[in-house]
C-alpha cells in the first residue's frame, strides 16, 4: 500500500510539473502572452525547472526545447523513483520508454481536460477572458476537425471528435505501455 502511495504523489507531482511545462511549450509556440494567472501559475510552477535547462538547450524555431525537456525529465524522475522502489527490477531503457510514454500520455490528458473546460465553457461563460485564453490553446487542435466535420444544426462537433480521438489515442498507447511492461 505505501508504494502506492508513493506512486499516487509522484504522479500529482510529476503530472503537475509536467503538465505545466506542456502548458508553458503550447503557450509559447502560439505567443500566448504570460500576463495572466495562468501564465503567472505556469511560470510559479515550472521555472526552476525550465530556466536552467534553457541556458543548455536553444530553442528550435518556436519549439522551447526546455520546456520539453522539463516535461520529459518530471516522467523520468517519475519513473526512475519507482524503479528504485522497486529494487531496480527491468532495465534502464524500460524506465526511458516509459518516461516517453508517460509524457505522451500527460499530453493526451492534458489536452483532454483542455478540449473539455473549452466545450463547457464555450456553452456557459463564451465572453469569459479565460475563454479567450483556452480558446486560443484549443484552435490548433480543433482547426483541422473543423475542416473535416460540419456543424450539425448550428452545433460544433469538432470537440467531442477530438476528445474520442484522444481516448483513443490514449488506449492504444496504454496498451503499448502495457505491453513494454510485459
Amino acid at each position: 500500500m505505501l508504494i502506492q502511495i508513493i506512486s499516487l504523489l509522484l504522479d500529482v507531482a510529476a503530472g503537475l510539473i509536467g503538465g505545466a511545462c506542456l502548458l508553458r511549450l503550447v503557450m509559447q509556440w502560439q505567443r500566448i502572452p504570460f500576463n495572466n494567472p495562468v501564465g503567472r501559475f505556469i511560470f510559479a510552477v515550472s521555472d526552476w525547472l525550465v530556466m536552467p535547462l534553457r541556458r543548455r538547450l536553444p530553442a528550435l524555431g518556436r519549439l522551447d526545447t526546455a520546456s520539453l525537456a522539463g516535461a520529459w525529465l518530471a516522467k523520468l524522475a517519475q519513473f526512475g523513483v519507482l524503479w528504485l522502489l522497486s529494487s531496480g527490477q527491468g532495465s534502464v531503457l524500460l524506465v526511458l520508454m516509459l518516461s516517453v510514454m508517460g509524457l505522451a500520455q500527460l499530453l493526451i490528458s492534458g489536452l483532454s481536460a483542455l478540449i473539455l473546460l473549452y466545450a463547457v465553457l464555450s456553452w456557459v461563460q463564451p465572453g469569459s477572458m479565460n475563454m479567450a485564453l483556452i480558446e486560443r490553446l484549443c484552435q490548433p487542435w480543433l482547426a483541422p476537425i473543423r475542416r473535416v466535420v460540419p456543424m450539425v444544426g448550428g452545433v460544433d462537433l469538432s470537440s467531442l471528435v477530438l476528445l474520442l480521438l484522444l481516448q483513443i489515442a490514449g488506449m492504444v498507447l496504454g496498451s503499448v505501455q502495457m505491453g513494454l511492461m510485459h
